[in-house]
């Protein structure tokens, strides 16, 4: 089936259509500039623009968007105007394109692309896809099924959450080498394996990108690999959603 996959992020609106029966983009991507201002008028604007002139969709749409949701409410908003919070996202991403609009957390779109056609294909128990940008996102699945909106981005580590001590953002701000930055996220890595007792770690966003050069000094007991759809994932998992509107395959 194809679906146009939409991620929203403070880079902008990025977009292109997705044949979901293969977990494969089948479009060029388009995007908007970065989003200064991402109260709900002006990303609906941008979601406009996209959906209806960029790409002239007629049909379902699936959007990884930068929050937790449930039924297409948004439930918080670190990443995204504050303005967000309790509203119906779906609703109206759905009104202004004028298209069937399905909305799901973006890093629990980056672990069913992941889960279903990338570095955790056919894995059984507990996985963690954890995404290493600004922040860092996750996902947890129990033998493949989605237990979604999780953050374990923000549990505290000696009282500094765990996305201000390993993420990209730390490692640029503070200027880390690889070592120590690989140091850190072994930290994060150890007390998720003590919390969880996980099977797998999927890891994702830049740090997939510098997999060789950091995953070396990362020594833990848990099997952890590197995503492999990296830019891609958010869009093919939100376009994946939307292709089983009403029906809750992916989910525990």
């Amino acid at each position: 089936m194809e679906i146009l996959g939409i991620d929203i992020g403070s880079y902008g609106i990025k977009g292109c259509i997705v044949d979901t029966e293969k977990g494969e983009i089948i479009s060029e991507y388009k995007s908007t500039p970065p989003l200064e201002d991402s109260t709900p008028h002006k990303v609906l604007a941008q979601m406009h623009h996209m959906v209806s002139n960029e790409f002239e969709w007629d049909g379902p749409v699936g959007c990884a968007f930068p929050a937790p949701v449930n039924n297409g409410i948004v439930l918080s908003a670190r990443r995204i105007d504050k303005s967000w919070i309790d509203a119906n996202a779906e609703q109206l991403f759905s009104d202004i394109t004028d298209n069937p609009v399905t909305i799901i957390n973006d890093t629990d779109a980056t672990g069913l692309a992941e889960m279903h056609f990338g570095a955790g294909i056919n894995q059984s128990g507990l996985t963690i896809v954890l995404t290493v940008g600004t922040g860092i996102g996750s996902s947890l699945f129990m033998d493949g099924k989605l237990v979604p909106n999780t953050e374990l981005g923000l549990l505290e580590i000696d009282g500094t959450t765990v996305e201000k001590h390993a993420s990209n953002k730390a490692r640029k701000e503070e200027n880390l080498r690889k070592k120590i930055w690989a140091k850190r996220l072994e930290t994060v890595l150890e007390h998720f394996e003590k919390i969880f007792h996980p099977n797998l770690f999927i890891l994702g966003g830049q740090l997939s990108k510098k997999a060789k050069k950091t995953f070396p000094y990362i020594k833990i007991n848990t099997a952890f690999k590197a995503a492999e759809f990296q830019n891609e994932a958010s869009i093919v998992g939100a376009a994946m959603v939307a292709s089983n509107k009403g029906n809750e395959v992916f989910y525990r």
